[in-house]
Formats: structure tokens, sequence, C-alpha cells
């Protein structure tokens, strides 16, 4: 057998033997696992949900129409000329005229105030025009608004976007706090599995001492600890994932009902295939990571005198 063979199968040992001994405790390895998944999930799943915004308020900026209401002294066929004027403006997706006497009649089946109305004997509500813009136009919305809004036919017109332009901030607010709190969530798994670690070390400190003694390198002591770490991350990275879908799996009933109410088609959807594993990678190299932190700091404790 070469060197090489022989450098591969002990390390396949190790992996093996390391899972081994975490089967060995299962109780208190399960917990750590699970905490270690909770702190994986929360940050992910906090991502999840504002990506599921981001696209919300995206399929609301690709939407957005602007109404444009006319004097009251333009009658109804030059609102007509109006709008086919308008429609051939660049950056115009569609123009659809209300005329008074259907805004009136939308009035009065929706407000509740129909009566009131019969009252006043002459239709107070002018001609409108709701305008569409061309995809691909939504950054030139606000000018060819203004254009609209300077035409001497033109009364108001009602655009607001700010809304979503506040919305949008405030997902890209989000997304920089979920960065901060990934971060500092992935020094707390490695600083979990670091103390994990540095409790078989000290479990482990007679059988250790013993091995330097008849010539095991530190790297050939650290190894078994090493792949102990990467299971406890791969594991809690496959919990991770299971609480994330879960937790979408109790909300997607919601979220659709309420997507019914808006008649949209909107549905959460979850991290994808290269999302999941990023995630496995992450909480991998984390439980590597925290078990090199504890080995090269309590190994050297346990050099024998």
């Amino acid at each position: 057998m070469s060197f090489f063979q022989k450098y591969v199968d002990l390390h396949y040992k190790n992996f093996l033997e390391a899972l081994q001994r975490i089967k060995q405790q299962p109780v208190g390895n399960l917990m750590t696992i699970v905490v270690i998944g909770i702190a994986l999930a929360l940050p992910t799943g906090l991502r999840v949900m504002v990506n599921n915004l981001s696209m919300i308020s995206e399929s609301w900026n690709s939407a957005t129409d602007f109404t444009v209401y006319l004097e009251m002294s333009i009658d109804e066929k030059s609102a007509n000329d109006l709008a086919r004027d308008i429609e051939q403006r660049s950056g115009v997706g569609d123009v659809v005229l209300i005329t008074r006497e259907e805004a009136l009649a939308d009035f009065q089946e929706y407000s509740g105030f129909g009566e009131a109305l019969d009252t006043l004997g002459e239709n107070p509500l002018p001609h409108a025009l709701i305008i569409s813009p061309a995809d691909g136009a939504n950054s030139n919305i606000s000018e060819l608004a203004k254009t609209l809004n300077a035409m001497e036919e033109t009364n108001l017109v009602q655009f607001d976007t700010a809304w979503i332009d506040r919305l949008r901030s405030i997902l890209e607010l989000t997304l920089r706090v979920v960065d901060i709190v990934t971060v500092l969530f992935g020094f707390g798994v490695v600083v979990v599995i670091g103390n994990t670690i540095r409790l078989e070390i000290n479990n482990r400190q007679d059988e250790i001492e013993v091995t330097k003694l008849v010539g095991g390198s530190n790297g050939y002591v650290r190894r078994p600890f090493l792949y102990s770490g990467l299971w406890f991350g791969f594991a809690g990275a496959l919990i991770a994932i299971l609480i994330i879908w879960g937790i979408l799996g109790l909300l997607s009933s919601p979220a659709r009902s309420v997507a019914q109410l808006y008649e949209s088609g909107f549905r959460l959807i979850g991290p994808n295939f290269k999302e999941t594993l990023a995630l496995i990678g992450m909480g991998t190299f984390l439980g590597w990571a925290g078990a090199a932190v504890a080995t090269i700091r309590h190994l050297r404790d346990a050099d024998p005198e």
C-alpha cells in the first residue's frame, strides 16, 4: 500500500471515528447540533424572507400606473384624442380613458354616497386617463408624469411611487442588518463548536498524552477533532434547512390567502439548490473553524510534561 493510500485510509478512519464518537453521546450532541441549526437558520431564514419581499416590491414596481385627471372643460371627444396622442409617446405602454359617466357610476357603486351625489344635479367628476408605462420604462415614469402634468388639458396627475422607494430602502437596510446578523451568528457557531471540542479534548486528555508520548504529531492528534467539528457543522446545516422549510410550510397557506385577496399569484419561495449547498458548505466550514480554534489552543495544554 502506497503512502498516499495509507494517508487517505487514515483520514477515512478518523472521519468515521468522529461520527461514532458523536453517536456515543446522542442527547448532548443532538442538543448542540440543534443549537447550531437554529443559529444557522435564523440569518438564512431572514435572508429568504427579504428575498421574497424584494420580489413583491419588484412586481409592484413593474406595474406602476398613474392617473391623469383632465380639466372639467374637456369633453369626451377631446379626451379620446388626448388619450390616443399620449399613447404614441415614448415610454407609454397603455392608456385607458375613464369617462365622467363611468367614474360617477363606479363612485356611486363603491363609495356608498350615491344618494348624496344625486342631489348635486350634475356630475362633479372629470374625465381621467389611467396610464401604464411601457416595459422597461419604469425609470422614466417621473419625467413622463411631469410632462403630462404641464399640459393645459391636465388638472391633476396622481402619481405616488414614493412608498415603493421607501419599501425598497427598508429592504436594503434589512439586508445589511441580515449580513451583520449572519456574521454574528456565524461567530456564535464557531464558539459553540469550539467549546464542544474543548470539552471533548478535556475528556480525552489521558489518551492525547499517551499518543504524544509514543510520537504522535499534533496533526495526527488534531485530525479526529477537526472531523468532529465538520460533522457538527454539517449536521447543524441540515437541521437549519429543515427549520427553514418547516417555517415556510407553516407560512405558505396564510401568504397564499393574502395574495388571493390582492389577486396576486405570489407564493413563498425557499432557498434554491445553490443556496442550500452554500448553507451546508458554510455550516461545515464553521464547524471545521471552531474545531481548529479549539484544538490549536487546547492541545498545547495537553502536551505531556
